[in-house]
């Protein structure tokens, strides 16, 4: 469904870059792909006390009983789409109607991008899933806004090599400040930093 949504998309207002890519603008080119927010199985962006979750659509769009830690949610397909992004950018394919995922993806924040952050133990309790519902029940639950948030992506399935980068600021709801780093590569998280001011 996406790649017929992506290569629609392509085919009405296409860019070509130098090495022959298809960049398409998001979300007017691309609405992104039917997830909801970063964090995943295998790869949830956490210190020794906290852990982040960034919300690329608007958090009260999430399927009740969805488990972000299944990243995707296929099953609400076409309805993800409506849910209102709360990023911008671009992605760069090779083929956008074949692909399974771009090479990159950059992304910004439209100046509200809700960034949650929960304790690593109730994080753990919730275990093995993990839904909106239980963030919200969660003692520790913080649930910050970047007003500063980018992001780049190498996705698996689409780069020889994944690789993510984010990096956010932004205002918590005591009044306080936060900033927030990520870095992953192969795989593999090398840098969490998550700071409250």
């Amino acid at each position: 469904m996406q790649a017929a949504i992506l290569a629609m998309a392509a085919l009405l207002a296409p860019t070509s870059t130098v090495d022959g890519q298809v960049r398409l603008l998001v979300p007017e080119q691309s609405l992104s792909g039917p997830f909801y927010a970063r964090i995943e199985r295998g790869m949830v962006l956490q210190t020794d006390e906290w852990v982040a979750i960034a919300f690329y659509r608007d958090p009260g769009c999430v399927r009740p009983g969805f488990n972000l830690l299944n990243f995707f949610d296929f099953a609400n397909i076409p309805a993800i789409f409506f849910c209102p992004l709360t990023v911008n950018g671009f992605e760069l394919w090779d083929n956008p109607a074949s692909d399974a995922a771009p090479r990159l993806s950059t992304l910004q924040g439209n100046g509200a991008v809700p960034i949650w952050f929960v304790s690593v133990e109730d994080f753990r309790a919730a275990l093995p899933g993990l839904t909106t519902a239980e963030l919200l029940a969660m003692p520790s639950l913080m649930q910050g806004v970047a007003t500063a948030f980018e992001e780049t992506l190498h996705p698996i399935g689409g780069a020889s090599q994944s690789a993510l980068q984010i990096v956010a600021s932004g205002y918590l709801p005591n009044g306080g400040t936060f900033h927030f780093v990520a870095v992953e590569a192969a795989g593999a998280l090398r840098h969490v930093s998550i700071e409250f001011r």
